[in-house]
């Protein structure tokens, strides 16, 4: 597996979030007939959503020091 930064993986989450948040525009903008608005509003929320997501991978040093406490 390769050794992956803290700020590649938190980018890796801001693009899922924004894919998931174009995706979702989208469809609700052809639903409501209002693609501009909603696809803006989905990529804006997906961002954020993404930004905000926990990281998956915890941190080996931080395990080791809870441990010894």
């Amino acid at each position: 597996m390769k050794n992956v930064s803290k700020k590649n993986m938190r980018e890796s989450r801001i693009a899922t979030g924004v894919f998931i948040g174009l995706a979702l525009g989208c469809a609700i903008g052809i639903l409501t007939d209002n693609v501009a608005l909603w696809l803006s509003l989905g990529v804006a929320l997906g961002a954020g959503v993404g930004a905000s997501l926990p990281s998956k991978k915890k941190d080996k040093n931080t395990n080791i020091k809870n441990k010894e406490q």
